[in-house]
């Protein structure tokens, strides 16, 4: 039996096909530079620890600390509630933390602050850890009123309507984040949110 699936693959195809690019290359570029300008106001000097949750913030992760010019050090984990599906679920952490983070200041990027369960978790994480700070930077921000309340992003690249996102970063059930831009699934294809 493979573990290749067929059907998930032509729908990924057929979802691509039809989607909206909400956000094109350089207006992604222009949110990148945006967010580095402002970790840089906030974190230059202060040695931090910049966290990469994984996958989804693998790509933002890579573009914004190349436009970066100071010293810091790079750790990752990986926390997800979708595993290849689109709507969440349980939190499973898959990677914890590497570094030591007492006393460190800790910036977390990220993809998407869709409801915010997930970073939610990530930060009591790492606050738990010791950390002196947590900044968040999230590229992404959905419009909505259905955040987990007191969850926020400190830094974000651009807000974006409540639809199902990808590419940057972002995957439709698992397929596509390495697209250069932002696309949306049709509405008439998928719910709004996932």
């Amino acid at each position: 039996m493979s573990g290749f699936d067929q059907e998930r693959y032509d729908e990924a195809c057929a979802i691509r096909a039809s989607a909206d690019c909400l956000i094109d290359e350089a207006e992604l570029s222009a949110c990148y530079d945006r967010m580095a300008e402002k970790i840089t106001a906030e974190l230059s000097g202060k040695a931090p620890i910049i966290m990469c949750v994984m996958f989804g913030g693998l790509h933002p992760t890579a573009e914004i600390t190349k436009r970066l010019d100071f010293p810091f050090e790079l750790d990752y984990l990986h926390a997800t509630r979708y595993r290849g599906e689109t709507s969440g679920g349980e939190l499973v952490w898959k990677v914890s933390p590497g570094l030591r983070l007492d006393d460190r200041h800790v910036l977390i990027i990220d993809d998407i602050l869709d409801e915010g369960h997930t970073l939610e978790a990530i930060i009591n994480a790492i606050e738990a850890q010791g950390a002196e700070s947590v900044t968040t930077a999230m590229l992404l921000k959905k419009d909505h009123d259905r955040c987990a309340p007191g969850v926020h992003a400190d830094i974000v690249g651009a807000d974006i309507e409540d639809r199902y996102v990808f590419g940057a970063g972002m995957d439709y059930k698992g397929y596509f984040r390495q697209l250069p831009a932002v696309y949306a699934v049709d509405g008439d294809q998928h719910p709004k949110h996932a």
